[in-house]
């Protein structure tokens, strides 16, 4: 006789296979999410890691420097209404990357005095962090070079020893080359050094007067030595490249000197004893008051020869 199965039974037999089926897909489901999360979690874990490493490593040096490389400041003298020289100098400065160093071009203003000076200039900074704002009044020969480097050693408070191995003082409207730069410097001391283009203008010897305030650059060691020095502290007043002068050598400081003088020379507007023709071996390039000479000197060091091709743009 034919046994007949029991629906109920059949039923109960059914739930549980089916109980235990749900179970095992939650338990492999369970593995791969923890599988998953874990491998996203790693891939996160070494994005962000390699991202931050990335950003430092491009904030503190460009790709083709090291860590041995020459470290400059280069402070820029300028007011804070100059907003478009201070556009096409980046434009100048940011296309440049020259092998063996590492060099910060800043800004160097005294104070806002404008409602919209500070809007335009916080959003400047927002934008290219590259703006020095001294505690000063804006003035030409009372103090706003002292104030610049007897500030920096207290601004660029770092870890490292120095910040920078040379910082120097230039004008808004001279066009440095920074390789040529580097070039020069690299064989130089980097302690106890004054470095420019030496006035008067016929003269040769570095020991004679003061370097221009076209662009002179000094060693580290002298820039804190301006931030505690009775002689630089009490002789502020002067034409300010002069007075500079006067306090190395009344400190006998700056004993390293080196003269740059024809690499460095103002615009070849008219001929005077100070002035020369734009030559191959130029480091700077002084008086460009306007767009007509930055034109003709960039023009002569093809200085956009490095643009590159694309379907976006024709220039001949």
């Amino acid at each position: 006789m034919m046994m007949m199965n029991n629906p109920k039974s059949e039923q109960r037999r059914f739930v549980i296979s089916s109980f235990f089926f749900i179970l095992f897909l939650c338990a492999v489901a369970s593995i791969n999410e923890l599988r998953f999360g874990n491998l996203l979690k790693f891939r996160s874990c070494n994005f962000i890691s390699d991202s931050s490493s990335s950003s430092s490593s491009d904030t503190s040096l460009p790709l083709n420097s090291t860590s041995d490389d020459i470290r400059i400041l280069i402070g820029i003298m300028t007011v804070p209404d100059q907003y478009h020289r201070r556009h096409f100098l980046r434009m100048i400065y940011g296309t440049q990357s020259p092998a063996g160093a590492k060099i910060d071009v800043k800004f160097v203003f005294c104070n806002l005095t404008k409602e919209e000076q500070q809007i335009l200039v916080a959003l400047e900074i927002m934008r290219y962090d590259d703006i020095i704002i001294l505690n000063c009044t804006e003035n030409m020969n009372s103090g706003k070079t002292y104030t610049y480097f007897s500030s920096l050693p207290e601004i660029m408070n770092s870890t490292a020893a120095p910040p920078y191995h040379y910082v120097m003082k230039a004008d808004d409207d001279i066009f440095l080359r920074l390789d040529k730069l580097v070039e020069s410097l690299k064989p130089l001391p980097r302690e106890d050094l004054y470095y420019g283009y030496v006035i008067p203008c016929g003269s040769m010897d570095p020991f004679y007067r003061y370097m221009s305030g076209m662009g002179f650059l000094v060693s580290w060691d002298i820039v804190e030595w301006i931030k505690v020095s009775e002689i630089t502290r009490n002789h502020l007043q002067g034409p300010e490249d002069r007075v500079f002068g006067d306090w190395l050598r009344r400190g006998k400081r700056g004993m390293n000197r080196h003269g740059v003088k024809w690499a460095m020379y103002n615009f070849p507007d008219r001929p005077t004893v100070c002035t020369h023709e734009l030559w191959p071996e130029t480091i700077g390039v002084h008086l460009l008051k306007n767009q007509e000479k930055w034109v003709k000197t960039l023009k002569y060091f093809n200085f956009t020869q490095n643009l590159k091709p694309s379907k976006l743009y024709h220039i001949p």
